[in-house]
């Protein structure tokens, strides 16, 4: 059983074997095992992803194995071990597991191989792994104090220089009639913006237009794109220098929702990973997998880089029954 667990979402899978079906349980993320009550929160949203594909096996089949790639893992070791020993109070498995997400991210995009992922979204983090299992994670560091090149900060920059051209202090760009279409009356856009407590997931909403705007030719939409392919590269080639031991170039993969911008990004940040003259060389990759594929392989291989960054335990007691469904709240 593979579990995904992430601040917004939880999804949980069952391979019976390599061609069963990929049907997954959803439900809510928790806030990562780093934070107040984490261990509590990321078990209560496996139990609830988990539960309905154990109930539905046959009383005979039990999974063999359970590992969760839950945020929060990589700064908070001592949490991870403690999930590890929920896990096998709360499931019928014979082991569990836990790792970061990012872990078995990196594994399902490059099937468990050495190299670099570059995950771009609202934010962005680059995560590393050597041949060796060093390990490297390079910014994800949030909205305020990093995050460069991520998609709020190209919304952000995309808002800064409409509102610049309103006021006119700089130049004229398309830019100003995408917000005033996306947001509304741009007088009252710092309230907008911050209306529903995740200003940054906000701002990002608008990194889609700049990047239609910077298609269509106009140039300030242009330079910040640019300058977030540049800032997006120089993640991913530092996370590849702390992890490069010389030799053949590093494997790439690119994944997140921000590589849907398409072009407009994606050219120039291909160009400039690609076509650095200094720094260690890497060689751009489709992703193979996702995060669900990489925990799989996480739990079948034992040989992979990544085998140094999972916490994992065998049962040696009897196997809990299957978590119950989840009590429905009273109606009001």
């Amino acid at each position: 059983m593979a579990v995904d667990l992430g601040k917004t979402g939880c999804r949980a899978i069952l391979w019976n074997s390599a061609d069963s079906s990929r049907a997954v349980s959803s439900v809510a993320g928790a806030p990562g095992l780093a934070a107040p009550d984490g261990v509590a929160a990321a078990r209560a949203a496996v139990r609830a992803a988990v539960g309905p594909l154990l109930r539905e096996l046959p009383d005979a089949a039990r999974p063999d194995a359970v590992l969760v790639g839950a945020a929060g893992a990589a700064s908070a070791p001592a949490a991870a071990r403690s999930l590890v020993a929920a896990l096998l109070e709360d499931l019928p498995v014979g082991e569990a597991a836990v790792t970061s997400d990012a872990v078995t991210a990196h594994a399902g995009a490059l099937g468990g191989r050495a190299g670099v992922v570059l995950a771009i979204g609202t934010g962005a983090v680059a995560v590393g792994i050597g041949a060796d299992g060093t390990y490297a994670r390079v910014d994800g560091w949030g909205p305020l104090l990093g995050d460069d090149g991520g998609g709020a900060r190209i919304g952000t920059a995309g808002l800064r220089a409409a509102l610049r051209a309103h006021d006119g202090r700089g130049p004229a760009t398309a830019l100003l009639d995408a917000a005033a279409g996306l947001f509304g009356d741009l007088e009252r856009l710092p309230a907008t913006v911050g209306r529903d407590g995740n200003p940054a997931r906000t701002a990002a909403s608008f990194a889609p237009e700049v990047a239609r705007a910077a298609d269509a030719g106009d140039a300030v939409a242009a330079a910040i794109v640019r300058d977030a392919a540049a800032d997006l590269a120089e993640t991913a080639l530092a996370a590849a220098g702390r992890i490069s031991a010389g030799g053949d170039p590093l494997p790439l993969a690119v994944t997140g929702g921000l590589t849907g911008l398409g072009p407009a990004l994606m050219a120039p940040l291909t160009a400039a990973v690609t076509g650095s003259g200094s720094g260690p060389a890497v060689r751009l990759i489709p992703p193979l997998g996702d995060p669900l594929d990489g925990a799989r392989l996480l739990t079948l291989d034992r040989t992979t880089p990544h085998a140094s960054l999972v916490v994992r335990v065998r049962r040696t007691t009897a196997s809990p029954p299957p978590p119950a469904p989840a009590t429905p709240p009273a109606s009001a």
